[in-house]
């Protein structure tokens, strides 16, 4: 018997004992729980303490995060979050330079989880911070040169902390002053080396811009343009993205007149180019990692010519547009450096995966092949599209997707799958290069659907993808066709009407032809008993009815001859027929399909209409599918309510060419 819902099974550590296992009552009040721990270990003052996760995390268990918890979770119990702050807001301003480097680093550790941070701030543990950026580290000025590496793990700590703790959004930044803001802009040049301390000022500049208009002017009095482009120059990927959003967030607040004179500016410094060279770097990194077992790395022996010659050729078989300068495929935003980023991410963390996608392509027809840089780079912008990345969250939509919280880089992890899947379904439509846009299509539709079933994880996103196949779409593709109310509207109605004759008449030739191939039926007796056989057949010119006993069932037809009567009057055989129609049960016993079928010739013979249960069934089906094989051609066309009007006769007809 499974265990109840509410019981979750965890192991709890507590530093010098031996993990504690238990069992967890969800519905029981946390504090409960804590002082129940507390008791196995003799220990007292259970409001100090609480429980955490024990992984990298550390985040604090609090009410509205216990239902998280899942069995087999490894739990640890330590101080409180409101005593463990308290005790950080006092080692932080400690005069040992290695108590207070210790304790900035768990400040820095500990500022990520908002249970801790909403009782560190509650301290004013941020206007600390502020004050110890302000002032604090011009104590340590004459100590930089002596004890230069613990100042930098000093400063990175603290703006580290100071980032996470703005992060949760309990603060609001209109509250730092101009000095703040002049430090933090200071260590855009003074730290150009350390990575760490400029990685973070340049994060909290950005959040400064985009939160506070006020803000944003005393930072663009700070710090310009020209200041931020030589981090561009460097070989640091990270620094270079946080640099762009500084430029993106200073573009974006700026006036019009302003944004025009920065344009001008990046213009003169040349900035696209600094771009693309970057973009030169990862599109190498792709090709090396692609070819590196066909080619001989790092190899500059031979001509200029012809090591362009091998680009160029490894640039094709990649899939880029731009044979000669891929990076020119990049300039179009979105997704512009999005999806090189995408494919870096999938070269290096699925390699076999898009090694084997880009040879795989590359051996090919050209017009076979599906290209690899062209589809990231338009599946990118596809993907942005249906999660509307850039634009601005909207109150009214209500899509929630949890997949999306179940990895640190889970949009790279999205485009890895579906970059396979459309390489999947290029293959199952045996698509060309004219087909290109057509596969765009089924593979939106297959993300799409697998996302209306809000997926819980990647993993579970990739399977949903697994069972929408091309041949799956198609056929629910035309299950839906003839749901809509397309198939309601008047053009398909008059279709209809126009193909029904033709399904009749079809529907009618089958019952002529069974009936002259002949049926052979029990004989029943007064007593509805099932004694002898009789044989009936229809002749082949349509004009005479051939019937009699049989003492066995034959193996196959009974030829006329050897059947005594025969008559020209369908009034005999429909009679014989009506004593095998049971009323009460409204069935034909115990041959109900020749039943329809025979009653549905005679009627034919006779010139009336065929009115069988089995000639309606008939009838729909074969209409419906006659409907389907006509409107192949008008996939995702809109099929008009009314027809096109008439236009006018022309004034007269004096454009007819005269042959003579």
């Amino acid at each position: 018997m499974p265990p109840p819902a509410d019981i979750v099974k965890v192991a709890i550590e507590w530093p010098g004992a031996f993990p504690k296992l238990m069992e967890i009552d969800q519905k029981k009040p946390l504090s409960s729980i804590i002082k129940e721990v507390c008791d196995g270990w003799s220990l007292a003052n259970h409001d100090q303490f609480a429980l955490q996760h024990a992984d990298s995390s550390n985040f604090y268990i609090t009410e509205k995060n216990r239902n998280e918890i899942k069995n087999g979770a490894i739990l640890r119990l330590t101080t409180s979050p409101a005593q463990n702050a308290q005790q950080l807001h006092e080692r932080i301003q400690s005069s040992s330079m290695d108590a207070k480097l210790e304790a900035l680093k768990d400040l820095a550790n500990y500022s990520r989880d908002v249970t801790f941070a909403q009782e560190f701030i509650n301290l004013d543990g941020i206007s600390l911070l502020t004050q110890m950026v302000e002032s604090g580290t011009e104590r340590y000025q004459k100590l930089q040169k002596i004890m230069k590496p613990c100042f930098g793990d000093m400063l990175s700590f603290t703006l580290t902390a100071f980032v996470e703790l703005m992060d949760h959004g309990i603060v609001s930044w209109d509250t730092f002053s101009v000095a703040f803001i002049k430090k933090i802009a200071s260590y855009v040049n003074k730290f150009a080396s350390d990575i760490s301390i400029l990685q973070r000022s340049l994060a909290i500049l950005e959040s400064m811009v985009l939160n506070s208009h006020d803000l944003y002017q005393k930072v663009a009095q700070e710090i310009t343009i020209g200041q931020l482009i030589p981090h561009l120059q460097g070989t640091d990927q990270e620094i270079q993205t946080y640099t762009i959003a500084v430029i993106n967030a200073l573009f974006l607040k700026a006036p019009d007149d302003k944004r025009q004179e920065m344009a001008n500016i990046l213009a003169q410094k040349q900035l696209r180019s600094i771009i693309l060279t970057a973009q030169r770097d990862i599109i190498f990194e792709l090709r090396r990692i692609a070819f590196d077992a066909e080619s001989e790395p790092n190899n500059s022996s031979g001509s200029m010519e012809k090591r362009k010659s091998m680009y160029t050729r490894d640039y094709k078989k990649l899939g880029f547009i731009n044979h000669v300068n891929p990076a020119m495929d990049f300039t179009q935003t979105p997704p512009g450096m999005l999806a090189l980023d995408n494919m870096l991410y999938f070269a290096k963390h699925h390699q076999d995966a898009y090694i084997r996608i880009v040879l795989e392509n590359s051996s090919r027809e050209d017009k076979h092949e599906c290209p690899f840089g062209r589809s990231s780079i338009e599946l990118t912008k596809m993907l942005c599209e249906i999660l509307k990345v850039g634009e601005l969250p909207s109150e009214t939509c209500n899509d929630f997707h949890p997949m999306f919280f179940t990895h640190d880089r889970s949009f790279e992890e999205f485009f890895c799958i579906c970059i396979q899947l459309l390489n999947k379904t290029w293959k199952e439509m045996r698509a060309t290069s004219e087909d290109f846009n057509k596969v765009m299509q089924v593979v939106k539709e297959q993300i799409m659907r697998a996302l209306t079933t809000k997926p819980s994880s990647l993993d579970q996103f990739k399977s949903k993808l697994q069972n929408l196949s091309y041949t799956e779409i198609l056929k629910i593709r035309q299950s839906e066709r003839m749901n809509q109310e397309d198939f309601q509207s008047r053009p398909i109605l008059e279709l209809k009407e126009k193909i029904q004759p033709e399904i009749l008449e079809l529907i009618k030739q089958q019952r002529l032809n069974r009936l002259v191939e002949g049926t052979c039926f029990r004989k029943l007796n007064s007593r509805r008993r099932q004694d002898k056989f009789w044989y009936c057949r229809l002749s082949p010119n349509h004009k005479v009815l051939h019937y009699g006993d049989l003492e066995e069932s034959p193996q196959g037809e009974v030829p006329h001859d050897s059947l005594q009567d025969k008559c020209k009057s369908c009034t005999k055989i429909v009679t014989l027929l009506s004593l095998y129609e049971d009323k009460e049960q409204e069935t034909f016993y115990p041959f109900p399909v020749q039943y329809c079928v025979w009653t549905d010739g005679l009627n034919a013979l006779l010139g009336k209409d065929m009115l069988s249960d089995l000639t309606r069934n008939d009838l729909d089906t074969l209409l419906s599918m006659e409907i389907k094989l006509r409107l192949l051609d008008l996939e995702n066309i809109q099929i008009p309510d009314a027809p096109p009007p008439i236009p006018k006769e022309p004034s007269n007809y004096d454009f007819v060419y005269d042959c003579n």
